[in-house]
C-alpha cells in the first residue's frame, strides 16, 4: 500500500520525524498500521484506501473529542501544518497517539471493563458532533454481493425487519465505535481506553453494546459486560431488555453483509488467504440460523 521509504519520508516531511523507527503492524482488515518510534515517543501511523478518506477523517475527529474528554482513544497528531490526515501516493495517511496497555478479553473481569469504559465512551459522545457524520444504518438488504450464498440475503433481511420493528427513533442515539470487540480497549495503570475510531456515525448505543456482546459470545455469556454497562451507561434498562437480542441479532447480520462483500470482491486486506472471509461468514451463518425458525423477543438480564 505505502513503501517504507514513501512512509519515512512522509513522516519527516509532515510531522518532524527524520529519525523515525517503522515496524509494520497491520492488526486490522481495513488498514494498514506501522508502529513509529522516535527519540523515546511512540505513535502509530495508520493508512486506509482513498474512497475511505472522510469516513477516517471523521473519525478521527471522533477519536480527538474523547481524547479532550480525558478517555485514551488514539487521537490524531496534527502535521507541521495542522492537518489530521496527509496523502502518500494518493493514499490517505495520519500518525496517531499511542495508547499503552494491555488487550482485554472475554474473562469475567475484563467483560465488567468493557461495559464500563464503553459506557464512559457513550456518556462522554452523547451530545458530540462532527463533520462527516453518517447516519447508521448501511445494510442494504437488496445488495447484489449478499448473493454470494443462497442464505445470506434471507437472514440479512429478516435482521433488518426485526431491527425496523423496534421502532429505532425510539432508542438512545449518539456517536458510535461500531466495532467494540475486546482487543480495541488497552488497560494500562488502571486506566481503560478504546482505539480504532475509522468512521463517525450516529446511530442508537445498543449497536455498540451488541458489538460487545457478540464478541464475548452473545447475551447468554456476557452478562458481566451488559450489567457493567448499565450501571452507567446512557441506555435506559427496559430498553435493553426490550431491544438488546434483536440487536446482536443485526449485528450478526451486519457480520454476514461485511463477508458476504469482501467474498464477493474478492477483499483479502488483512488476511492471508480467502479462508479468513469464508471463516467469518460461516460465524455468521452460525450464529444466524436458530433466528429461522425461533422468534426473538427481549432479552432476559440479571439483576
Amino acid at each position: 500500500m505505502i513503501s517504507d521509504g514513501g512512509l519515512r519520508e512522509r513522516l519527516a516531511t509532515a510531522w518532524g520525524l527524520d529519525r523515525a523507527s517503522v515496524e509494520i503492524h497491520n492488526g486490522g482488515m481495513n488498514s494498514a498500521t506501522w508502529f513509529v518510534g522516535q527519540d523515546g515517543v511512540r505513535w502509530v501511523a495508520k493508512a486506509v484506501a482513498p474512497a475511505a478518506r472522510g469516513s477516517f477523517t471523521a473519525g478521527l475527529a471522533v477519536a480527538a473529542a474523547l481524547d479532550q474528554a480525558g478517555i485514551a482513544a488514539g487521537a490524531p497528531v496534527p502535521t507541521r501544518d495542522g492537518e489530521v490526515v496527509v496523502e502518500v501516493a494518493g493514499i490517505p495517511l495520519a500518525l496517531l497517539t499511542w495508547v499503552p496497555g494491555e488487550e482485554l478479553t472475554g474473562s469475567e473481569a475484563d467483560q465488567r471493563l468493557i461495559g464500563a469504559t464503553l459506557a464512559r465512551v457513550h456518556r462522554a459522545l452523547r451530545h458530540v458532533s462532527v463533520p462527516g457524520t453518517e447516519h447508521f444504518h448501511w445494510v442494504d438488504p437488496h445488495a447484489a454481493h449478499l448473493g454470494v450464498r443462497p442464505w445470506v440475503r434471507g437472514a440479512v433481511t429478516a435482521a433488518v425487519e426485526a431491527y425496523d420493528r423496534l421502532a429505532p427513533r425510539t432508542l438512545t442515539w449518539g456517536l458510535l465505535h461500531t466495532d467494540p470487540s475486546p482487543e480495541a480497549f488497552r488497560l494500562a495503570a488502571g486506566t481503560c481506553g478504546l482505539l480504532d475510531w475509522s468512521v463517525a456515525m450516529k446511530g442508537p448505543f445498543l449497536y455498540d453494546l451488541a458489538s460487545a456482546v457478540m464478541y464475548t459470545g452473545g447475551t447468554a455469556c456476557a452478562a458481566p459486560l451488559i450489567e457493567s454497562y448499565l450501571a452507567d451507561g446512557p441506555i435506559p434498562r427496559p430498553e435493553a431488555e426490550r431491544a438488546l437480542a434483536v440487536m446482536v441479532r443485526f449485528r450478526w447480520a451486519v457480520q454476514a453483509d461485511y463477508f458476504a462483500r469482501r467474498i464477493a470482491t474478492d477483499d483479502l486486506t488483512g488476511i492471508a488467504d480467502a479462508t479468513g472471509n469464508e471463516k467469518g461468514l460461516a460465524d455468521a451463518y452460525a450464529a444466524l440460523r436458530p433466528y429461522n425458525s425461533v422468534s426473538t423477543g427481549g432479552c432476559c438480564l440479571g439483576g
